[in-house]
């Protein structure tokens, strides 16, 4: 499936990735994916590839679709809430994507905490690559809030 977009699945359940354009949807739905997640502000994409297009292109493959913009000023409580919201209330798998995924597996693992154990979080993370190791405080802190 040459336009699926290069996916690192942190969960059986969640797959990050860079965005993908709205033809790729199709090839999602045909890999098992239930819902996608916009991660990226329309502020950064260029027409066509804006939520609304990306929506229309992800419910004509027949899939959910959510969007929690997450900007590069830092991650507030209510959109850590609404992705927790998404991975709570629309099918899995689920399929999130930014600019290059880091965005959106950040915001996975936030969403995730109390949900899963701090250090399966921090693992998978390290196993897509992106290795953070300041964040476990942070979501041991969040684990405890819930």
């Amino acid at each position: 499936m040459s336009d699926l977009p290069p996916m690192v699945w942190l969960t059986a359940d969640f797959a990050a990735a860079p965005q993908p354009g709205p033809e790729a949807m199709a090839a999602l739905a045909a890999a098992g994916v239930r819902t996608v997640i916009c991660n990226r502000p329309d502020a950064e994409v260029p027409p066509g590839e804006r939520a609304a297009d990306m929506e229309a292109a992800a419910r004509a493959a027949g899939l959910d679709f959510a969007v929690v913009e997450v900007t590069h000023a830092g991650l507030a409580p209510e959109t850590i809430e609404a992705q927790r919201r998404a991975l709570a209330e629309l099918p899995g798998p689920h399929f999130g994507y930014c600019r290059a995924g880091f965005r959106s597996s950040v915001v996975w693992a936030l969403a995730s905490a109390g949900a899963r154990d701090t250090d399966e979080i921090m693992q998978a993370l390290a196993r897509a690559g992106f290795a953070m190791p300041g964040l476990k405080t942070q979501i041991e802190a969040m684990a405890r809030a819930r």
